[in-house]
């Protein structure tokens, strides 16, 4: 991918994190303090236990190196605007995946690097080695994340109206870009596509279910409730895809490690549909 091309999907990340700024306030952010057991229970799952599944069913099942690299990436995002979205229409709590997006988001930038380097050790042979520069790297997440983030909040507080009705106009626009950037990154690992899915799209599927299951069970353990609890499931399995693709390209400059990520933009749907339909069986059932 040209620089140009490189620069284009660093704006286009930019722009959903600023989407993301839009829909947050700073009370978003209190809630650690007001409702710190789920948050706490959300991230650990999120940023913890996510990397160490991922990391566990890379090593049993056999993938080529750039698919494993591809997989460590995708676990190592926050959770992306999707994520948020799936836990309104699951009936989750909303307010609670915003907090845990909002929070990770923020401490990733922090962790992505040290994740990636060691996956990048682990799976590619000295030959062929890529080090991630982790300077660097906290430089472009701050610059294409944490950045637009800030700016969307500051317009939220001081220009509320303008930043609800943009609201939706921006996730529109995300989720076009999104589409986008997935049909450019299929097209051109076209060749090893029909493969790469086959193996990737099933450990992606594997992982979104274990994570799942394990960040609503875990959260019930300590009794969280069950609306907390479907948002914590929700903000593990959903990842921000984009991100992952952005730092494939932009960071690491290999689109084989991206595509994982396209995929996943793909599977993400399906899994996120399973998920609303199971979150909405209880309402179903009183309506009847």
């Amino acid at each position: 991918m040209d620089s140009t091309s490189a620069i284009i999907l660093g704006i286009s990340l930019a722009i959903i994190m600023l989407g993301m700024g839009l829909s947050l306030v700073a009370d978003d952010f209190k809630r650690i303090f007001l409702q710190p057991k789920a948050i706490i229970i959300g991230l650990v799952n999120q940023l913890i236990l996510l990397p160490i599944i991922a990391f566990i069913l890379v090593l049993l099942i056999p993938l080529q190196p750039e698919i494993a690299v591809g997989v460590m990436i995708l676990a190592a995002c926050p959770g992306g605007p999707t994520s948020n979205l799936i836990s309104h229409l699951a009936k989750a709590d909303t307010a609670l995946s915003v907090t845990l997006t909002a929070f990770s988001s923020f401490i990733t930038i922090l962790t992505i690097p040290f994740i990636i380097n060691f996956s990048l050790e682990q799976f590619l042979n000295e030959s062929n080695m890529i080090q991630l520069n982790i300077l660097d790297t906290f430089q472009k997440i701050l610059i294409i994340i944490i950045i637009p983030v800030t700016i969307g909040m500051i317009i939220r507080k001081h220009k509320e109206s303008f930043a609800l009705k943009m609201e939706k106009p921006v996730r529109i626009a995300s989720a076009f870009i999104l589409v986008i950037i997935i049909v450019g990154i299929i097209l051109k690992e076209k060749d090893n596509l029909v493969e790469s899915f086959q193996k990737a799209g099933f450990v992606i599927v594997c992982l979104n279910i274990i994570i799942m299951f394990v960040g609503y069970y875990s959260s019930k353990l300590f009794k969280i409730s069950n609306k907390r609890a479907l948002s914590v499931a929700i903000e593990s399995g959903i990842q921000n895809g984009t991100m992952g693709i952005t730092i494939a390209i932009l960071m690491l400059h290999n689109s084989s490690f991206a595509i994982v990520s396209a995929i996943y933009g793909v599977l993400m749907f399906f899994t996120g549909a399973a998920v609303i339909y199971i979150g909405n069986l209880p309402y179903k059932k009183n309506a009847q």
